[in-house]
């Protein structure tokens, strides 16, 4: 128990026998159940974390009988969590690259009615992650964070694929989780549903962890970004309508609509006229001043859409 709310933690895992006893053996005694989620692992770590559950009886291992990507052993974790009654749920890697011990930064916020949904931050303690997080990586953070402000509506969050996490049970029952993203990139799709649904999430500072000569994150930057895009696209699509139009009509929606119909409309327009004035085909001023028009006024619409969202995102 922790401030009379009793605490699960989910730890999805896939092949991770080199990391996962420090994971289990870090893990402090606030936490009252700790959930296993094998998503069919092929080495030995299993046998690891039976042999940690005859020990530590709040251990529980829950298999996969085939792989179905780290999302999906979140949401199997969440649903039992909520099912066996607790109150906050935590989730953190099977890599031992998240410090349990600031475990409790996650809980107060959602004990104390702040929050519903608590994530870490590596980039709240700068100086350090800059010394530890690889550059591309880096990168490749802060481009993948910029398309989920905008896909998820949370403006000001930051770290958008960091694992470790805290919820509370009422938003994995309020939550469909069937539709949910199950491989990799399901921090992003998560913020986007935790939005959609009107729950609240808090920032939490949390410094890296990164162990020489193991392999931890399997995170490559530019690759996983492109590969996310299609994911966060249509997950923007979805919230947009299910939160602004089936739950709770918002102008915002024809902001974004114009804007998404004049603004691809100028650039088209545009690149139409510079292949004129490449072919020597004289382009007149209106057809200029259109472009131009269609160009800004989508842009107006697309940043007016992108206001109101943060404003109805508070």
């Amino acid at each position: 128990m922790y401030r009379n709310k009793k605490i699960s933690i989910v730890i999805p895992a896939y092949n991770e026998e080199k990391l996962i006893k420090p994971t289990l053996e870090h893990i402090p005694p606030l936490i009252d159940k700790i959930y296993v989620i094998d998503d069919a692992s092929t080495d030995g770590m299993t046998a690891i974390v039976k042999e940690i559950a005859r020990k530590d009886s709040r251990v529980e291992l829950i298999s996969h009988p085939k792989n179905e990507g780290p999302g999906q052993a979140i949401i199997t974790g969440y649903l039992r969590s909520s099912k066996d009654g607790f109150d906050i749920t935590v989730v953190v890697g099977g890599d031992f690259q998240m410090p349990l011990e600031q475990v409790e930064q996650f809980l107060d916020p959602l004990i104390d009615g702040q929050a519903d949904y608590a994530k870490g931050n590596r980039f709240l303690l700068w100086d350090i992650t800059r010394e530890q997080m690889p550059r591309i990586r880096i990168l490749g953070n802060i481009i993948i964070t910029g398309l989920t402000k905008i896909a998820s509506g949370y403006y000001k969050v930051m770290d958008v694929v960091d694992g470790y996490t805290a919820i509370t049970k009422r938003a994995i029952e309020t939550i469909n989780w069937d539709n949910a993203w199950k491989k990799y990139g399901y921090p992003m799709d998560f913020l986007i549903r935790l939005n959609a649904y009107g729950f609240r999430v808090k920032d939490i500072a949390r410094t890296p962890i990164y162990l020489k000569g193991e392999r931890q994150s399997q995170i490559k930057g530019f690759r996983y970004a492109l590969k996310t895009s299609p994911m966060l696209i249509r997950g923007f699509i979805w919230r947009m309508l299910f939160k602004y139009v089936y739950r709770d009509f918002h102008p915002l929606v024809f902001f974004f609509f114009c804007g998404l119909v004049f603004l691809p409309l100028g650039l088209l327009f545009g690149l139409y006229l510079i292949y004129l004035s490449l072919a020597g085909i004289g382009v007149s001023g209106p057809k200029a001043i259109l472009c131009a028009l269609l160009v800004l006024t989508g842009l107006q619409f697309v940043l007016f859409g992108m206001w109101f969202d943060m404003e109805a995102s508070k």
